[in-house]
Formats: C-alpha cells, structure tokens, sequence
C-alpha cells in the first residue's frame, strides 16, 4: 500500500498527463489541416495552444486583446472528469482507506497535486496574445479533481465493501436528502427540456447547418474537428434551451435576444450548429409550450421532497417545497453561468443567458409549483395514514389489548 498522498500526487500527474496528450494529439491534428496561421508556425506554439485547450477542458477563461472568453465548451469537462475519477478509483485500490469519512482525506489528496498543476499550466499558457487566468486554474482544477477524484475513491469504496450505492441516501438525514432529490429531479426536467427545444430546433434546420459547413469546406480531418466542436458545445446549447423554457432567454450578442418574447439576433459567426437558432420576430409559437415546463417541473420537484421526508406541520411542507425551489434556481444559475460568458470583445461581449435572472425567475416559477404541490401531497399522505389507523382501531382486536393479570 502507498502513502495516500504520494499516491494522490501520482495520480494527479498521470491524470493532467493523459488529459494533455489527447488534447495535445487533437491540436496538432487541427495544425496539420488547418492552415497554419491558426496555431502559429513554430511546433512550441501548438504544443503551448494544447496547454490552452486543456486550461479551457477545465472552464478556465482567458483574456486576449480588448476583451476575454469565457464561454467555453462544457462537453469538455468530460474528458478530465473521467480521468480523475479513473484515477480515483486507481487510488481507492492501492491505499488503505479503512472507512468511508476518509474520502475525504483522499479527494484533497487529488485536488491538491492537481490545483498545482493546473495553476502552473496557466502559466506555461501564458503567451502576448492569450492570458489565461491562473486563479481560475488553481480553483477549477482543485474543484474537479475534488469532485471527480473523490466520486471516484468514493465508488472504489463502496464497491470494495459491498456496499450498495443506494444506501448512501439513506445515510443522510431526512431534510438535506429529500431536498437534493427535489432538486435533481427539477433540474433534471429543465435540462431534459433543454435538450428537446435544441434538438427539434436543429433538426428543423438541418439543411442549413449543411450548407454552412460546405460553405466553410473544412477537409476531411477539418470536418471531423468542426464535428466535434460542436458536440463539445452541445451541453452548452442545452442549458440556453433550459433559460429559454424559464423565460429569461439568451443572448448572442450585445443588444440581442431568443427569448419567448420575440427573437432579435443580428449577423452571427459562421459555425453550422448556429443554424438552430429562430429567426427574427415573434418566437415559434410551438416553442412556447416550454413555458409550462417549470411548472411541472416544480411539481415533480414538491411531490418527491415531500415523499422523502414528509413535514409533520403542515404548513411546512409548502416552506419545504419552495425551499426546492431555491435550490433548483441557483442550480440552474450556476449552470447558466458556466455555459454562457464572453467571446471576445464588443459585440460577442454578452453571450449566452444571464445567470441572476434565470436563477431568480427558475426559483419563484419551481418554488411555488412545489410548494404547492409539496402541500397536497403532504396533506393526502397524513389523510391517508390517518384513515389507515381509523381501520385498524375499527378491526376487531385492533384496540388496545386489556392488561393481562396473573
């Protein structure tokens, strides 16, 4: 068995090594088709460009001349999030882990190393043109590396121990457990709504997505990276289509707007997956039916936080239920905040949706849903069990039994 933090250090050097020789691969793969410009001409500068990208895998913004980028894609947290929790695994199985409560110890044993890696990256990135943000660096790969690595320890942990997964809610107390249900299944809703509204909005469009992309005639290998930059994107499209069901919208721009009160987008840049977005005016009147999705969402969100833990007052089941709703709103914020940002100066400025009105708007629309339906459910289960104890007192030799004498 190795030390715990020589081991968390190993694997954090193997995990930014391997994250870095994929996306090392992929750059040079682009330099290669790509007209050289892009990259630059000296083999150094592409080497340092996937140092960039692997900063950007971890929603690390930078700054570049008049302005910063910060919208970067979220599919590709996925590359490092699985790494780490690979890694974590590895580290659950080679360390003396004991107890669960030392999941802890060995997540921080993780996202210490990797912190430090990810901050020294940034500076290595550093170059006249790009300036990536080392306290970003130092924070984000901290948080991942504790989140992904620790899932990772934590999985290897129960599994050596037999232990099922689902038994880890029941480990928690009755309110945060029947909180972080209501939530996920309220955000999980507004995703899955996210998810239709792109995908029949790109769908409806497909021919001009196409044309697009003849029109920029990428080669074969250019293709196959426009491809996937754009499904890196996707997530980032799914959470606009969530802010639009909610009713904030987004932008794409300074001064522009897709939002159920009418679309107003001026000239766009070329890039094929663009083509789902609605043209000016009025929004599609299809499109609106997402409105009621919060709603419904608030309601599923109600019932479940009231079946996990049901309120023994009832006026706080309705308290519980908007509480569900709070959660869920800055659940969707911090979505909204990491999906949307600048790109670049001037106009693309202001891209995506505005964290603080989705937040606020998505708390009050699912937060009174579930209170209310929070309180229905509450009221008919405590309605039921009493009518169940009416039953059982009316069955003969269902009252008390006498008191036996001897």
């Amino acid at each position: 068995m190795r030390p715990l933090y020589t081991a968390g250090g190993l694997a954090a050097a193997s995990s930014a090594g391997l994250g870095l020789a994929v996306l090392m691969t992929l750059t040079v793969a682009g330099w290669v088709a790509a007209p050289h410009g892009a990259f630059g001409e000296d083999v150094g500068e592409v080497l340092r460009a996937a140092v960039q990208a692997w900063l950007v895998g971890h929603l690390v913004g930078f700054g570049i001349p008049g302005g910063d980028v910060a919208m970067l894609p979220l599919g590709l947290v996925v590359l490092p999030g699985l790494l780490l929790y690979r890694a974590g695994r590895r580290l659950a199985r080679n360390c003396d882990l004991p107890r669960l409560r030392h999941v802890f110890r060995a997540a921080l044993a993780v996202a210490g190393p990797y912190a430090a890696i990810a901050g020294t990256l940034a500076l290595i990135g550093q170059t006249e043109a790009v300036r990536p943000s080392m306290l970003q660096a130092l924070v984000a790969g901290f948080c991942l590396a504790f989140g992904a690595g620790g899932a990772g320890v934590l999985v290897q942990m129960l599994r050596d121990k037999g232990i099922a997964k689902r038994r880890l809610l029941e480990l928690m107390p009755d309110r945060p457990r029947s909180l972080l249900v209501g939530t996920l299944s309220s955000t999980g809703t507004l995703l899955a709504t996210g998810v239709v509204l792109f995908g029949v909005a790109l769908a409806a469009d497909l021919g001009d997505a196409v044309a697009t992309t003849r029109d920029l005639a990428p080669g074969l290998v250019g293709g196959v990276l426009l491809l996937l930059i754009q499904l890196l994107y996707a997530p980032n499209a799914v959470v606009f289509g969530m802010a639009y069901a909610v009713g904030p919208g987004f932008s794409v721009g300074a001064g522009t707007i897709v939002a159920p009160t009418g679309v107003s987008v001026g000239a766009l840049p070329t890039f094929p997956m663009l083509a789902a977005l609605p043209d000016n005016g009025p929004a599609p009147v299809l499109s609106l039916a997402a409105l009621a999705v919060p709603f419904a969402a608030g309601g599923l969100g109600g019932v479940l936080t009231q079946r996990s833990a049901p309120a023994v007052v009832s006026e706080a089941a309705p308290l519980w239920g908007f509480v569900c709703g709070v959660t869920t709103g800055l659940a969707c914020a911090a979505l909204s905040a990491a999906a949307g940002g600048p790109m670049g100066a001037e106009r693309l400025a202001a891209v995506g949706p505005s964290s603080w009105q989705v937040g606020l708007i998505t708390a009050l629309e699912v937060g009174l849903a579930a209170a209310i339906t929070a309180w229905v459910a509450n009221w008919r289960y405590y309605r039921l069990h009493a009518s169940e104890a009416g039953e059982r007192a009316a069955a003969p030799g269902g009252g008390r039994a006498p008191a036996g004498g001897g």
